[in-house]
């Protein structure tokens, strides 16, 4: 088992050199023009999201709303650092990152009692009230938008921490604690009776959700140099759990391609402006229903490097 996680490591380094090789190859050439780098550095914003909320939703079992609220204040917090400390941009990024963990932490010990729906609308309350809080305070600037942030996300940046993301998620599922947090999704109660420490478990696969969502929002608002509070609303937190739910729960592959392809579909579409949300919807309902009769998955089976070893089954 060991040999196979190693082999399939790295098989996946070598995927990743390779696509990072044709991306700086590409963009040197001007192949790549700075319009479609922008779009694939929101790809890579938007896996790490989705691919980091897989491990608290997908993997833990746990359907939450509020990852737009850890998105928010890894972004308030490096861009803040950026503007008033001027320290290196990896710094304020891990602040921001670490910032959003230690919310998670808070947040996760008292709300994860919670199940369900109830968790869901706990979550989903957290996200407002960060929201209300970044729209009031004078530091942030309120609904006006914090501005002057350093415009110092790139390409590389973000596809290093891509790699991290999807690293670290994909090591800690495939470890003891990975499957520890997949058994406590598919029957808490057994594993609690098994000896897992339920509680510890569920507040760290939350935490590591929230660090990679802050460390997504510091790269976002890196790249935008102005955020706005109504940015990381419960639309935003929506809009990252479809990607999870499209692309599968507890399916870190399945993840990375919904979160590429629900980035690229606008951006296709921006030409029909006056329909675009309309034609977005109308793709993602088809979507939804090409996965709830099991199409969806035939197609995806088909995509290369898309293997259905990678849906979690209970052991």
């Amino acid at each position: 088992m060991e040999k196979l996680l190693k082999n399939e490591l790295f098989r996946s380094f070598i995927l990743s050199i390779v696509i990072f090789a044709v991306l700086m190859v590409g963009t040197a050439t001007s192949v790549i023009n700075s319009y479609w780098q922008g779009v694939l550095i929101l790809c890579g914003i938007n896996i790490i999201l989705a691919v980091s909320l897989n491990l608290a939703a997908g993997y833990l079992g746990q359907l939450t709303l509020g990852h737009a609220g850890f998105m928010s204040v890894g972004a308030y917090t490096s861009a803040l650092i950026s503007i008033y400390l001027n320290l290196p941009f990896i710094v304020s990024l891990l602040i921001g990152a670490i910032a959003a963990g230690i919310i998670g932490l808070i947040i996760g010990i008292p709300v994860l009692r919670l199940k369900g729906d109830y968790l869901c609308i706990i979550t989903l309350a957290f996200n407002e009230i960060i929201r209300v809080i970044m729209n009031n305070l004078e530091i942030t600037n309120g609904a006006k938008g914090l501005i002057g942030i350093p415009l110092n996300t790139n390409l590389v940046y973000v596809f290093i921490a891509m790699i991290i993301t999807i690293f670290v998620v994909y090591s800690i599922v495939k470890s003891r604690h990975g499957r520890a947090i997949i058994s406590i999704r598919e029957d808490e109660t057994a594993s609690e009776l098994s000896g897992i420490d339920v509680g510890y478990y569920k507040v760290f696969a939350f935490a590591v959700s929230a660090i990679f969502a802050g460390l997504a929002g510091g790269l976002y608002a890196h790249y935008y140099t102005v955020i706005l509070p109504k940015g990381f609303d419960f639309n935003k937190s929506v809009e990252i759990l479809v990607m999870v739910v499209l692309g599968g729960m507890g399916n870190l592959k399945g993840s990375i391609i919904a979160a590429i392809v629900l980035t690229i579909i606008p951006e296709l579409l921006i030409s029909f402006s006056q329909y675009r949300m309309l034609l977005y919807a109308i793709v993602l309902i088809a979507a939804m229903i090409l996965k709830g009769t099991g199409k969806g998955e035939q197609i995806m089976e088909r995509l290369p490097f898309f293997k259905k070893k990678d849906e979690v089954k209970p052991e």
